[in-house]
């Protein structure tokens, strides 16, 4: 970390974590941190459901709820970012506070609860986009109090194909009651058929992908690809925050309810990464995700069966240079082992890492 970010860091966390996430937001609309250009190298590029991304690291969804501020996390470096996850209408989420670090396990528990601003307000900014430059994805959620959860995720299918370059479906969060049900084999079957047939009549047809949560066991993960593959869905993010506290140093915060993201989900997520990499074979995409704070553990996502990374509560502990670093490190990387292609990683690590337990 620099002396900047330091000095960056300590700072925001003087204050609650919520407050020092707007503080965040805040910065980069006013165009803070200032960054170096981000790295273009032709060995770090993917080519990936018709997209073609500059290089694999992206900011996950989480930190720009309301598609605020999508081009500055792309000049920080990020090859993609995605923002949301969005409901069609607004909601304030679940009682403050609902966000807490755990600073000895550089990790976060957040029972945020899908709070966002609605379609209408990210579909306004959205649209004063459209047409620059960068890989944008767009999250889509249901309403807590929805009576149709499916219907909400149709006109998010329908509301945002124009702007997104791609839809992330997300069924995985565990601070909306219920909707990790829909990860079960008859509700994701419905949820996935009605999503496609909303992008077949949608304006444009971006890639669809279903976000999973890490806390599936095995027959579960078989249904969901069995699922993504009849259905022809474009690809998966693997995986969403766990309920899992195992071996956890903050002893104090680790009873609150909620997601756990952070280093502690590298290993789980990434033995369930490669468990549906296996399942699903080599030609599906998938995006991983959890615990990713270096360049060594973005290259062992893609070693265990991904195509692209994403992080986000790294970030918070090593600040907004990372993303930078870590794309710097994969090109040294690509020296060192004189690869063409960041591609030529793929799999490479994925029997090791589908062997390990996930319970």
């Amino acid at each position: 970390m620099s002396l900047l970010d330091r000095i960056g860091q300590k700072l925001l966390f003087s204050f609650d974590p919520e407050t020092a996430h707007g503080m965040s937001i805040a910065a980069l609309r006013c165009g803070l941190p200032v960054a170096s250009p981000p790295m273009r190298d032709a060995r770090l590029m993917v080519s990936l459901c018709g997209l073609d991304f500059p290089n694999p690291l992206g900011m996950a969804a989480g930190y720009d709820k309301n598609a605020e501020v999508p081009d500055a996390l792309l000049k920080l470096g990020f090859g993609f970012a995605e923002v949301g996850t969005l409901t069609p209408l607004p909601q304030p989420g679940n009682p403050k506070p609902r966000i807490f670090r755990l600073t000895a396990d550089e990790a976060v528990i957040n029972r945020l609860g899908f709070n966002n601003e609605g379609h209408a307000a990210a579909e306004k900014r959205l649209a004063a986009r459209k047409g620059r430059e960068g890989i944008v994805g767009v999250n889509i959620g249901a309403n807590k109090d929805s009576a149709d959860r499916i219907g909400d995720y149709e006109r998010g299918v329908t509301r945002f194909a124009a702007y997104a370059s791609y839809l992330t479906v997300n069924i995985s969060s565990p601070n909306t009651p219920g909707l990790r049900n829909m990860q079960a084999r008859e509700q994701l079957g419905e949820l996935l058929s009605r999503v496609m047939a909303a992008r077949a009549t949608a304006p444009a047809q971006p890639p669809v992908f279903l976000k999973i949560a890490p806390d599936l066991v095995e027959a579960e993960l078989e249904d969901i690809a069995a699922e993504v593959a009849e259905k022809k869905i474009d690809g998966l993010i693997v995986s969403n925050t766990t309920l899992s506290r195992a071996g956890l140093r903050s002893a104090s915060l680790a009873g609150e309810a909620g997601g756990l993201s952070g280093k502690p989900l590298f290993e789980r997520s990434t033995a369930v990464l490669a468990r549906m990499r296996k399942l699903l074979g080599p030609d599906m995409a998938i995006i991983g995700v959890g615990g990713v704070n270096s360049t060594e553990t973005a290259l062992e996502k893609i070693r265990a069966g991904a195509d692209l990374v994403q992080l986000y509560t790294g970030m918070i502990y090593a600040g907004p240079s990372l993303p930078g670093h870590i794309v710097a490190g994969m090109a040294r990387f690509a020296d060192r082992e004189r690869l063409k292609s960041i591609r030529e990683l793929r799999d490479t690590a994925c029997e090791r890492w589908a062997a390990r337990p996930i319970s």
